[in-house]
């Protein structure tokens, strides 16, 4: 009895993730042929050739359960003593087995290689030596990359717990789904919370023109994304990732958002204390990219430089 209740339990299960495939793989006219064969073969009769043929040929060009879309991790880290370890284990020790871990080391002199060498066996790709800054570093390691997506974990960064990679790509389709994105705790150098980015539903490229709204660390971009786009600029030493997005402004492509908590992000960053220089970066790759008119542009400018002053003041008082 309860072997019978089992098996009608994995029976549900794998009617369920039949039927999530079928939607996810199959067009319109791929389903109709499926309910058409179906209703024929309960009445007993054959389909003609041609539908027969299309059917086999749909059902053999896509795997019944089909893998889980590989992700690679870059992390580029310099003199990352202090945090590399905890970051390591975060991504090497993910239920999400489809992982490709990538790091890249701009040379460092602390004890930073010799972490690395002690999980040398979890890491799939990782190089040291000298790099013109992390845009660089991001694009070797793209270079290297073998994964439908790939994010990007800094050495103070990483995965918030065990099952959330498995967590956000449940029912992440690669053929539509460009972006992912998750969200972030942000953290300061001790661990403790200063806040964690709000769920939206439903993404609106608009809110590029103000800030970074796609959270570097819960951000999975398809690999399809860099053929069309190409690499980080590497003459950009805080805001490459916000630049790489808004080369595709005009056309944005479609954003898959989970009210998933995915990644810490801690304040330690090249950019920590620096926000007038990075309002400075995030100014250049608006006009460079032209995402709106030079009055719209110059009125987002020092609506953001009135928002940071008004906060300096109120955190004085």
């Amino acid at each position: 009895m309860i072997e019978s209740t089992i098996n009608r339990q994995q029976l549900k299960l794998d009617n369920i993730r039949l039927v999530t495939y079928i939607h996810m793989n199959f067009n319109f006219l791929d389903i109709l042929l499926l309910l058409h064969q179906y209703y024929l073969y309960n009445l007993g009769l054959k389909t003609t050739d041609i539908w027969r043929v299309r059917l086999i040929n749909n059902i053999n060009q896509k795997e019944l359960y089909a893998e889980p879309p590989l992700v690679t991790i870059i992390t580029a880290v310099l003199n990352g003593e202090k945090y590399l370890e905890k970051t390591i284990l975060s991504i090497i020790n993910q239920s999400y087995k489809n992982i490709e871990y990538i790091i890249i080391d701009g040379g460092s002199t602390d004890r930073t290689l010799d972490i690395i060498k002690s999980y040398e066996s979890k890491i799939h790709y990782w190089i040291s030596e000298k790099d013109q800054g992390i845009s660089d570093a991001f694009n070797k390691g793209v270079r290297q990359a073998n994964g439908v997506y790939i994010n990007f974990q800094g050495d103070g960064d990483g995965f918030i717990e065990p099952h959330a990679l498995e967590k956000v790509f449940l029912g992440v389709n690669p053929k539509e789904d460009i972006f992912v994105s998750g969200r972030i705790h942000r953290v300061d150098l001790e661990g403790n919370s200063i806040f964690t980015s709000k769920y939206i539903k439903k993404f609106h490229k608009s809110s590029l023109l103000f800030r970074m709204s796609l959270p570097h660390q819960g951000l999975f971009t398809h690999k399809n994304y860099f053929k069309e786009y190409g690499f980080f600029d590497t003459s950009c030493t805080f805001c490459m990732d916000y630049d790489h997005l808004l080369r595709s402004y005009r056309n944005f492509p479609k954003v898959l958002t989970k009210d998933v908590i995915v990644a810490r992000w801690r304040e330690d960053g090249i950019g920590n204390g620096k926000s007038l220089d990075i309002f400075r970066e995030y100014d250049k790759a608006k006009k460079k990219h032209k995402v709106a008119n030079k009055i719209v542009l110059l009125m987002i400018k020092y609506w953001i430089l009135l928002k940071h002053y008004t906060k300096l003041i109120l955190l004085r008082n």
